[in-house]
């Protein structure tokens, strides 16, 4: 199982990618935990600083706008 986190205050772009998170996973056949991080401190100590922010079993691997099907499929597959 695969643990996501997705950062963001709670927008319309965070609450997107925590969509598009679950529905790929979903898709992929691929078991995800999906935690919402909102907290301003814990955003900026994972590195992120545009939101919304993805890490992947504790790697960020995406900060700023709506990610890359392509890509979100690549990260929930490694």
């Amino acid at each position: 199982m695969k643990t996501v986190k997705v950062y963001g205050p709670g927008c319309k772009r965070c609450e997107a990618t925590e969509t598009m998170v679950k529905e790929t996973a979903s898709r992929l056949g691929i078991d995800v935990t999906v935690e919402k991080v909102t907290d301003a401190k814990s955003i900026a100590m994972a590195g992120v600083m545009s939101t919304p922010g993805i890490s992947v079993d504790g790697k960020l691997v995406h900060a700023g706008g709506l990610p890359d099907a392509a890509k979100l499929e690549g990260w929930l597959r490694a």
